[in-house]
């Protein structure tokens, strides 16, 4: 079942706003900060080793160029979740999508761990970037798991299919 925007979507509101608006969305920010803020987004990510955030210093042009190559995976990240889920509302299509995405979440949560275990589970020392990439993804990866166990969905699609 082929259709454009969320008309007609059998998945609860939920899964719809937060997979083709909330998520994206968020992902486009983080994009913006990696190719346009570098030194903001190096600060956040890791203070001692970023350049001045003032004094005009920019990151080495190695660096910029990793930044703007992470800024355009996160561009495509946000773009294939919300044109591809609002292009068919086939539960095989958002499964392997989702499935796709999970997993890159596990990677996501895997780079930030030369911070220390720590990181992971201290929440109250996590700043505007570690919310992003630690609470955020917690929430994104929780959202798929509920998914791809169909919590929520099943009867729906069932009854759409008959």
């Amino acid at each position: 079942m082929a259709s454009s925007g969320t008309a007609g979507c059998p998945y609860p509101a939920w899964y719809q706003l937060f997979f083709l608006f909330i998520e994206p969305v968020s992902t486009v920010v983080g994009a913006y900060y990696a190719h346009l803020q570098p030194n903001t987004y190096l600060a956040l990510t890791h203070a001692p080793s970023a350049p001045p955030i003032t004094g005009g210093l920019l990151p080495p042009l190695g660096t910029k160029i990793v930044l703007s190559q992470l800024a355009n995976l996160y561009l495509a990240f946000a773009l294939n979740e919300a044109l591809v889920l609002r292009s068919s509302h086939d539960i095989r299509v958002w499964r392997t999508l989702l499935l796709g995405l999970l997993i890159a979440d596990f990677g996501h949560l895997y780079s930030v761990s030369p911070l220390g275990p720590s990181i992971y589970w201290e929440f109250q020392r996590w700043n505007a970037i570690d919310w992003g990439n630690i609470g955020f993804v917690y929430v994104g990866a929780a959202t798929r798991i509920a998914f791809l166990l169909g919590l929520g969905i099943k009867a729906r699609v069932t009854k759409q299919k008959k």
